[in-house]
């Protein structure tokens, strides 16, 4: 047995629930908040009484972790495996799928007979079979990129079919959990709340801005001189909104008389997206240091979990899965590895037979490891965590055994874990038409741009293709068409007047369709109007839907190409999506 994995076999070990009695989940995973970002944790700046309230109800960890960065916190959460295993090694452009034969969670509890639904960033996949829809969610609302251009009312999707959001989209995706809930009350349900926030672009209502932009930062914190004191003050004031939502969640359980038995989970995906306080620790977003991996997880199930339990033992995102497996009395299959272990007996005081574990954190080639006790960093280079949170004072000298073994684990995962690791590795396309979706999307993200093109933005996410200037430009996409048909294309893109009347053609593997670009829209960019401070990523546009045509497609791999034939002006049009819709 290796020494990352473990078997979750057999009957559960610590009180297997009746089918009447099944506990709901509700799982709330924020995006690049720290573990600083709350007052309970001690951020002076700011209160979040609702999620205090949470953990003082429930269990408190004092050392939980996750990844450096968002997409491989999501699969170790969603699969129980360690991102590595998953296939995911970047978090655009394909890097952030995880692999459809991996298991998830989803799809586990939705064969225990729960009612499952997801709102918010996905962030795992776009297309089937890495959709949502596809791993086990029955509901989906939300958007599958890792990040979004705007967070007022913007194009979201609902179940593969493209809608526009209602309001600030931290309040829609909880409105619509709490519909979903009121809805499958009398049914057990498996509610994942991937919010989006306080991720970047730094946007917030009015009514959360307006305490922080003029506020006075105190705290003093290691990187206090590098500090962008605006961000902060979004941070926060996103942090607030998330707390006032997960007021309103809580509220709702409690008027449908459900909280008793409802386990409810919050922690995010990793450290801070800037230089705030953040309980002195080092390392932001990205970093596998300690204050780049550690997140606070809260855990609340009045009718198991003893109010005020604080587990100070060292955990891992990769446990919810067999956790929750375990208090719900789901059954795990034998032949599915796991690479956690069930915290549930922390979770119910049974700590004594708890052994000792050491934690590995990746990225980028970075490796990290961490012991109840020391934390060895990407440089070999050993801190007692204990008394140095910082990482300030190397004692590899003082304990020169415990350096030694803990870079061996280091040298081990490189040897065992990161061998055809990477994109280099990735020959996966990207699917059209598989045989159980009717929708896919085609974003300007998973393209490549050819001769003049350009993307909006040097992050892929949320951008779109511009400068398509010459007959010799393309975009194409490499693809698998999972089921031969006809498939209707919609195009989203904007144009103006003077450039209409462009003919451009869409291809793949012999069949073609053409079509004009008549209609102009050519409207301005937008998000720095929301912005609470200057984002790194692309301004968005409403960008035009239309209709290009049919197109026959057969079933293989190949590429699809969209060119212009003709060129009526400037350029032919800025281009963020196509939309295919299988009609036979």
């Amino acid at each position: 047995m290796k020494w990352y994995s473990i078997l979750l076999v057999g009957a559960l070990a610590h009180g297997t629930v009746l089918a009447a009695d099944k506990p709901n989940i509700i799982v709330i995973l924020t995006d690049d908040q720290g573990w600083g970002d709350l007052s309970i944790h001690g951020n002076k700046a700011l209160s979040t009484s609702n999620i205090d309230r949470m953990a003082q109800e429930g269990a408190r960890f004092d050392r939980f972790y996750v990844s450096p960065v968002c997409s491989p916190t999501r699969a170790e959460f969603l699969t129980g495996q360690h991102h590595t295993r998953c296939g995911v090694y970047d978090t655009s452009a394909g890097g952030e799928r995880v692999n459809p034969d991996k298991m998830m969670i989803g799809e586990l509890f939705k064969r225990a007979g729960y009612k499952t639904a997801a709102f918010g960033k996905w962030h795992s996949g776009m297309q089937y079979p890495y959709h949502p829809n596809a791993r086990g969610f029955d509901e989906f609302y939300g958007f599958c990129s890792g990040h979004w251009g705007n967070y007022f009312s913007p194009i979201l999707e609902h179940n593969g079919q493209i809608i526009e959001g209602n309001g600030f989209v931290v309040d829609d995706f909880t409105e619509r959990a709490m519909k979903y809930i009121e809805q499958h009350q009398d049914e057990p349900f498996f509610v994942y709340l991937p919010y989006n926030t306080p991720h970047s672009p730094m946007q917030v209502p009015d009514r959360w801005w307006n305490k922080f932009k003029d506020l006075e930062l105190t705290q003093d914190h290691p990187k206090r001189e590098f500090e962008k004191v605006d961000h902060t003050r979004a941070a926060l004031a996103m942090c607030e909104n998330i707390d006032w939502n997960v007021g309103r969640l809580l509220a709702k359980i409690d008027e449908l008389r459900l909280a008793h038995n409802t386990i409810v989970l919050y922690l995010s995906d990793n450290g801070p997206n800037g230089d705030r306080w953040n309980g002195g620790m080092r390392g932001r977003k990205g970093a596998t240091d300690e204050g780049g991996v550690r997140s606070p997880l809260f855990v609340r199930w009045p009718a198991r979990i003893e109010a005020g339990t604080k587990i100070p033992q060292i955990c891992s995102v990769l446990d919810l899965m067999p956790t929750l497996a375990e208090m719900a009395g789901v059954e795990v299959a034998e032949k599915m590895p796991l690479a956690g272990v069930s915290l549930a007996p922390l979770l119910y005081g049974n700590s004594s037979d708890w052994k000792e574990r050491t934690l590995v954190h990746h990225w980028k080639g970075k490796v990290s490891v961490r012991t109840q006790r020391h934390r060895l960093d990407h440089e070999g280079r050993l801190y007692d965590i204990a008394e140095d949170p910082g990482q300030t004072k190397a004692v590899n000298n003082k304990v020169p055994e415990i350096a030694d073994a803990m870079r061996k684990v280091a040298d081990k995962f490189r040897s065992e874990m990161l061998v055809n690791y990477g994109k280099e590795f990735d020959d996966r396309p990207f699917v059209i038409g598989h045989s159980d979706s009717i929708f896919t999307q085609i974003p300007a993200r998973d393209g490549i741009g050819h001769g003049n093109i350009t993307r909006s933005n040097r992050f892929p996410n949320d951008s779109y293709f511009q400068n398509w200037t010459s007959l010799d430009d393309s975009i194409t996409w490499n693809c698998e068409v999972g089921e031969t048909g006809t498939y209707l294309v919609e195009l989203f893109y904007t144009c103006p007047k003077a450039d209409i009347g462009s003919t451009i053609e869409l291809s793949f593997r012999g069949n073609v369709l053409t079509g004009k670009i008549t209609e102009p829209h050519d409207p301005p960019l937008m998000g720095m109007e929301h912005d609470r401070f200057k984002r790194k990523e692309s301004y968005v546009k409403n960008f035009n839907r239309k209709v290009l045509g049919k197109i026959q497609l057969k079933q293989g791999e190949g590429t699809l190409q969209l060119r212009a034939l003709e060129i009526a002006g400037s350029k032919v049009m800025d281009f963020r999506l196509m939309l295919l819709t299988r009609v036979d």
